[in-house]
This record gives structure tokens, sequence and C-alpha cells, in this order.
């Protein structure tokens, strides 16, 4: 009967032996609660043994969009599992939770085993980098579905929150606004980013323009950053009223969901300069800055708001933990 299946586009011994290899993957990201083994029809995690009280279950799940296609015609598929993690580590760490556990989506029309192991080795990392254990997934193998070499992806985390450090908390007028620094485009923005790149005649495989030590298709798979160990402390603060993960909407629309109806963003353009990636991206896509705003995080993945007095010792120690944080606006009425 397997030879069937075979036959009719599904290799299970393939998908067998592809469980086999990524196990070790998932043990490496073993922690407390979890022993993050493969091969059972459920993840189980323990909170007790995580050492929470009261906690709160903060839940995420997430895609990497359009940059799977500069993943296919570059054949570069180690970071993109990271990008997967990290869109849905991020999100949940917007709750002050700390991620728990991981369980990935992968969908191929004919399963190639290097190119999954890869990508689901990149996840395994992006789990080690946020403390969360890869507990589970599914890999799902439909002929027909899906064009030669091409996958797709899903991401679902689960994390917890004692009831008291739940975010946002009510922010007010005065509060400031600090950035942390994206590490490009993240995973945002890709339909356009790849128009942009077909319009300039630019080939992946070609330096890229604002950086020329790598290639354009390197440079744009650059995999989002994960804020959840640098963050995880400083949102225990009672200074730090919220935590916008700046994804889709960019920085005009996704920092207001951590604000009350009756607060607004401002943002002091001089605290906000353009890295090279977006400046190439504004003046080849000739676009202009308010859109750039609305569809990029334009160099700030992260923005966290807290009160004003609190806001030179909150610097201090990202600062101390090497991240090259900044105000980059305040709270006004809206």
């Amino acid at each position: 009967m397997s030879d069937a299946y075979k036959r009719a586009g599904v290799d299970i011994d393939a998908g067998e032996r592809l469980v086999s290899a990524i196990s070790p993957f998932a043990r490496a990201t073993a922690r407390k609660g979890a022993d993050a083994m493969l091969g059972g029809f459920g993840g189980v995690f323990d909170l007790k043994a995580a050492g929470f009280k009261d906690p709160l279950l903060v839940s995420g799940a997430d895609g990497v969009g359009t940059k799977l296609k500069i993943a296919f015609e570059t054949n570069i598929h180690a970071t993109i599992g990271i990008d997967l993690v990290a869109m849905c580590v991020n999100d949940v760490l917007a709750q002050g939770a700390e991620p728990l556990f991981f369980l990935d989506y992968f969908a191929t029309g004919k399963l190639e085993e290097g190119v999954a192991a890869e990508v689901i080795r990149g996840i395994a990392q992006g789990c080690l980098e946020s403390g969360c254990a890869l507990i589970g997934g599914e890999t799902a193998e439909m002929p027909g579905m899906y064009a030669a070499g091409e996958y797709d992806l899903g991401g679902f985390c689960v994390g917890a929150v004692e009831r008291e450090n739940l975010l946002p908390r009510s922010a007010v007028a005065g509060d400031v606004m600090i950035g942390l620094p994206s590490s490009g485009p993240h995973s945002n923005g890709y339909s356009l980013i790849r128009k942009i790149v077909k319009d300039s005649g630019c080939a992946y495989r070609d330096p890229a323009p604002f950086d020329r030590s790598m290639s354009l298709g390197e440079a744009l798979l650059t995999p989002t950053r994960i804020y959840v160990k640098r963050l995880l402390p400083i949102l225990k603060d009672e200074a730090v009223r919220g935590f916008a993960h700046i994804t889709g909407g960019g920085l005009t629309e996704n920092v207001p969901r951590v604000l009350p109806e009756t607060l607004a963003p401002r943002f002091d353009d001089r605290a906000l300069p353009l890295p090279p990636v977006f400046e190439w991206l504004m003046g080849a896509g000739r676009i202009a800055l308010p859109e750039m705003r609305r569809t990029f995080n334009c160099g700030v993945g992260g923005v966290l708001v807290a009160q004003r007095e609190a806001a030179d010792r909150i610097l201090r120690d990202l600062k101390s933990d090497g991240e090259d944080a900044r105000i980059i606006g305040d709270v006004v009425k809206a």
C-alpha cells in the first residue's frame, strides 16, 4: 500500500526519515516543562515545572509570507525558520509572556528531505534564541498543491505570563517610546519588496545595492530579530506600559495597538533615520515616507512604551545588554 501511495506522490518513508533527522534539533530546545521529544500525537508542557504560580496563557500563530518566494529563488533555506519563530514569539512577548513551546507546520507538494531539514533546523535555532521548546509539528506532503520546489510554513507558539505582569498596562500622555533596532524588513512587506526588485532590474544573485558585501537575496533574507531574552526582565518593570512588535502595518499602525484609544504615538523624525535597505527600497520604489512607515518597520522592530521618568534607566539596562535602543518619540492625546 505504501508503494501505491508513493506512486500517487506521497513518500511515507521520506517523512519518517525526516522525523529521525530533525529529532536532534528538537531535543536541543528542551527546557523546564518540556522534554521536546517528537513522535507523539500531541506535545505536552508542564506549567508547574516551569515555575509559574498564577499564569495566563498567551498564544500566537503566524507565517513568513512571500519572503518564502525569495528563499525559493535563491535556494537559501537556513534562516527562514528563524523568521517563523520570531514572528510568533515576538507577538507573544508583546503581552508580557514568556514563550514556552512552539509547533510548526511545513507543507509541500513533494518532500525534499534536505530542504525540509534545513528549514526545521532554522526553526530549532529560533526556539533556542527565544528559550522556547520545539515540542511538535506537522509535515504535509500534498502533490498538486504547490509548485515544484515550493513549500509553505505556519508557526504556533504558546507562552505564559503571571497575571500581575500582563501587558499592556495603561499608558498616559507624556510617556515615551523607546525603539529597538530591526535587522531589516523582518518578514513584512515582501510582496512590495519583490515588486521593487523586479522593477529595478536587479537579480537576487547580484550584490545588494545597499550592501556590496552580500548578494541582494542574502540581504533580504536576513532573519527577523528575536527580542525575547533581552526584553523579558524589562517587561516586568511596572514603569513599562507596553511593547509593540512592529509587523504588518509598520510603525504607524502597530504602536497604537498598545495604547488606549484616547492616546496616540508622536514620532520624532530626527530619531528615525532610514537604514540603507529602507533608503534603497524607498528610492527604487518611489515610495513616500508615510507609506514606508505604514508598510515597513523602517529600522525599528520593537517599541517599548514607558514612563518618562524611567526612560533613562530602561535605556541604560538595554544598552548594558548590548541593545542599541533610543527614544523615538512620545505619547500624546489623540
